[in-house]
């Protein structure tokens, strides 16, 4: 296996052309929708991972997953969980061996989500041991999407640190939710051949 020993600096990253999920996005928040969509992952085998929360500025105070992401090279799956809890359809894939769920630092958000239901997860592989194999000295997502993409993703605070639990969600942060999924997956590709 080869290693990469060079990090990337936000300078370089700031040099790098900004790309964003372009594809079909997929609000899911009633059990319609749920019913609809699940029939479209039906046969997929890797998916782009991630989960949003929404953010606590008190002491103390802890909030649920919010957001389940699943992306494809073309398709993101946005799960509005505050709406819908964990269905046994989500949980299925979760549990699933034979699907690939890619994402980074996964830990909190898997027991975030078994917080809202029971299930034993499988198939789960962390880009954070990828990068650690590779010898990659800045493992978060920016920063990797940086050195093995060859782009820069929007990390910014606002929407990092926006309310996941609004009732509506706006573009800019479904679209951002959608590109943290399908950067995982994108990685991946790259990544699981070097």
């Amino acid at each position: 296996m080869r290693k990469h020993q060079s990090a990337i600096t936000d300078e370089e990253i700031k040099q790098l052309p900004r790309k964003e999920f372009d594809g079909e996005i997929f609000l899911i928040d009633t059990i319609n929708k749920l019913e609809q969509a699940m029939p479209m992952l039906d046969g997929v085998d890797i998916l782009g991972f991630d989960t949003e929360t929404r953010p606590s500025f008190k002491k103390g105070k802890n909030y649920e997953v919010s957001l389940l992401q699943l992306a494809t090279a073309d398709q993101a799956f946005l799960f509005r969980l505050n709406y819908l809890g964990l269905p046994q359809a989500v949980r299925d894939i979760l549990e699933d061996e034979r699907i690939l769920k890619i994402g980074l630092a996964l830990r909190d958000d898997v027991s975030g989500l078994q917080r809202l239901g029971d299930f034993e997860p499988a198939g789960f592989i962390d880009l954070q041991d990828m990068a650690n194999e590779h010898s990659v000295p800045h493992n978060g997502l920016k920063k990797l999407a940086g050195k093995f993409l060859k782009y820069r993703i929007s990390k910014s605070r606002s929407k990092r640190l926006s309310n996941w639990e609004a009732e509506n969600l706006g573009p800019k942060q479904v679209r951002y939710a959608a590109t943290d999924a399908w950067v995982c997956y994108k990685l991946y590709q790259v990544m699981k051949d070097l």
